[in-house]
């Protein structure tokens, strides 16, 4: 099995998410996500290579893949999957209309 991985920033998104859902749409909709995030995030864990591929610049973004939330297609899930360590590390859960480049560091190397 898996382990799973999820950086501070991501859980601050998810965390951010729900409670802007709750304020805005009401309980029923925050707990919606919440469900919708744990599928999707036992997926990934079931099926790590089922995200698609990131096409970023930068070589330490390589390996990233993006999967969609289901039930909020414009949510996408970023993270990375260590086949050796059998680790999914989830770096990031975005809207897409956000700068993902620039959230995710996506900086051409200059080597």
């Amino acid at each position: 099995m898996n382990r799973l991985q999820v950086y501070e920033s991501a859980a601050l998104s998810i965390v951010e998410q729900a409670d802007y859902y709750f304020e805005n749409s009401g309980e029923a909709l925050s707990f919606r996500w919440a469900a919708a995030i744990d599928q999707a995030i036992g997926s990934i864990l079931k099926r790590p290579e089922i995200g698609a591929r990131c096409r970023f610049r930068s070589q330490s973004l390589a390996d990233v893949r993006w999967s969609l939330v289901p039930g909020f297609p414009k949510h996408m899930i970023f993270y990375q999957y260590d086949r050796a360590e059998l680790t999914v590390t989830v770096i990031e859960v975005l809207h897409g209309a956000r700068d993902i480049r620039s959230i995710l560091g996506d900086e051409e190397d200059t080597k």
